[in-house]
């Protein structure tokens, strides 16, 4: 079975390719869809905060997607004048969150991130599997 170490150590290896990939990345973190903070590489900020902040982002994106009529929600980006903010699902159990100086190319920057939610939808869904089997089975009467 597959530790939580191992799979925040995997999540963190991702995080840590993105930044060597695209050096204008000031920082990147991996959070669940409901803002809790699983692991950041990101520098001055408070990363929680921007966890939470992230995933009720992406959730109030995804109901305007949905009112539009649009289908599969997949990403949000913030730009101003320091930087931007880009956030993506990563499956359905968390958010990819990326923070980068305004220099930063955008197109490059949303596929690498295309890239890493790949690797962060099969690792955030092993460790689901892992903490489903880990849950002992309720007592029958």
């Amino acid at each position: 079975m597959t530790t939580d170490t191992q799979l925040r150590g995997e999540l963190l290896a991702e995080l840590h390719r993105l930044r060597r990939t695209v050096p204008e990345l000031t920082g990147c973190l991996v959070a669940s869809t409901d803002g809790l903070l699983i692991v950041d590489d990101a520098d001055m900020v408070v990363a929680e905060g921007v966890a939470a902040l992230a995933a009720a982002c992406l959730g109030v994106s995804q109901r305007i997607a949905d009112s539009a009529g649009h289908q599969d929600f997949q990403e949000v980006l913030i730009s101003s004048t320091g930087g931007h903010v880009a956030m993506y699902m990563a499956g359905n159990g968390a958010v990819l969150v990326l923070l980068a100086d305004h220099r930063a190319n955008v197109a490059r920057l949303h596929h690498e991130a295309r890239r890493a939610i790949t690797v962060v939808a099969r690792v955030v869904a092993a460790a689901a599997l892992t903490f489903s089997q880990a849950i002992p089975e309720p007592a029958r009467w």
